[in-house]
C-alpha cells in the first residue's frame, strides 16, 4: 500500500501534461536562454545591513537585482521611509527587484485565515508593484502539514492570487518546500500550477528544496521555458542525508554535491529569461564580510553558466 506522500507524488504526475512543452529534435534551431544575477538578501542577513545597506552590497558586488523580503520592506517603511525613496535608491544602485519574498496563507483551506492572507497579498502586491517588482513568492505558508494537498482545490487558490496579481502586474510564482509536509515538490507544484488552468502560472523551484523534498532534478526537462523565470541556485554537502538538512546546510553553488551543471543546461535549454537568484541562510558564511560573500557567490555562479554549452 502506498503511503500519504507517494500518493500524493503519483496523483500529482498525473496533471502535468499541460505543463510539458512539444517534443524537440536534433535539427531544431536551439533556443535563446539570457541568464541575470540576483542576490536574495537572506544570503547576507548575518550582517545586519538594513535593506538601505544589502542593496548597496548587492550594487558593490555585481549583481543585476535583487529578492527582497516582504518583511524588510515593511521595516525599511515603518522607519518612516516611503516607497518612492526605495525606488530611487534602486534605480540608483542600478538594481532590478526581481522577487518579493512572501509568507501569506494564500493557500489554507480555512475561508477566515484565507481571507487575511488574500488581504495581506493584495497589500504586499501593491507595494512590490510601487518599486517596479513583477513577481512575489507564494509558498504553502500557513497550510496545515496533517492535511493533504488537494490539487484542485489548490489549483483554484492559485487562480485566484494570479487574478490578484493582474490588478497589480505583480504575479505569483508558487513555491514548494522540500520540508514541508503539505507541497513539497515538484510534481505537486505542477499539478497545482495546471490545475489552475492559466497561462500566467509559473513555478519557483529551489535547488536545495528539489533536493529536500525529493523531487530530483530531471522533473525540471518536462517544464516548458516560460513556466520558470526565476531559481534559487545554491548547493548542499554530501555528508548527509536529504532528511537531516536544514536551510542551514546550504552552501555556495557548485561547493557541494547538486548536479548544477545539469540543472543549469537544462534551463538553458528551456529557453527565455532566468532569474539565478543566490539564496543562502548559512550561518558561518553569515560570519563573513557581506561584500565578499556577495561576491564569492556571485563569481561562483558565474563560473558555472560559463561552464555549460
Amino acid at each position: 500500500m502506498l503511503n500519504r506522500r507517494e500518493l500524493l507524488k503519483y496523483t500529482a504526475l498525473a496533471s502535468l501534461s499541460s505543463m510539458i512543452p512539444a517534443m524537440t529534435y536534433p535539427n531544431e534551431k536551439k533556443k535563446s536562454t539570457l541568464f541575470s544575477y540576483a542576490l536574495n538578501t537572506s544570503t547576507i542577513q548575518g550582517g545586519k545591513l538594513g535593506l538601505a545597506g544589502s542593496l548597496d552590497i548587492a550594487s558593490q558586488a555585481g549583481y543585476d537585482g535583487v529578492e527582497l523580503w516582504l518583511n524588510d520592506i515593511k521595516d525599511y517603511l515603518g522607519k518612516g521611509n516611503s516607497l518612492s525613496s526605495l525606488a530611487k535608491l534602486l534605480s540608483e544602485k542600478k538594481l532590478a527587484v526581481e522577487n518579493g519574498i512572501s509568507f501569506t496563507a494564500w493557500m489554507v483551506n480555512d475561508p477566515v485565515k484565507r481571507k487575511a492572507g488574500l488581504g495581506e497579498l493584495e497589500e504586499e502586491m501593491k507595494i512590490l508593484s510601487a518599486i517596479g517588482c513583477k513577481r512575489i513568492a507564494a509558498p504553502p505558508a500557513g497550510v496545515d502539514k496533517n492535511e493533504p494537498v488537494d490539487f484542485i482545490q489548490a489549483g483554484g487558490y492559485y487562480r485566484e492570487i494570479l487574478n490578484l496579481g493582474r490588478k497589480y502586474g505583480v504575479i505569483p510564482q508558487l513555491e514548494f518546500w522540500g520540508a514541508s509536509e503539505t507541497l513539497y515538490s515538484l510534481a505537486q507544484a505542477l499539478a497545482i500550477a495546471a490545475a489552475a488552468d492559466d497561462p500566467a502560472a509559473r513555478i519557483l523551484p529551489d535547488v536545495y528544496h528539489l533536493f529536500r523534498g525529493g523531487s530530483g532534478f530531471n522533473g525540471l526537462q518536462l517544464v516548458s521555458g516560460r513556466a520558470i523565470e526565476i531559481i534559487h541556485l545554491n548547493d548542499y554537502p554530501g555528508n548527509k542525508p536529504a532528511g537531516e538538512q536544514t536551510d542551514a546546510d546550504r552552501v555556495f553553488p557548485g561547493d557541494g554535491v547538486a548536479p548544477l551543471k545539469e540543472i543549469l543546461q537544462t534551463l538553458k535549454n528551456m529557453g527565455g529569461a532566468k532569474v539565478l537568484s543566490l539564496e543562502l541562510f548559512n550561518r558561518d558564511y553569515w560570519k563573513q564580510d557581506p561584500l565578499q560573500l556577495a561576491k564569492t557567490g556571485l563569481q561562483k555562479m558565474k563560473t558555472l553558466v560559463n561552464s555549460i554549452a
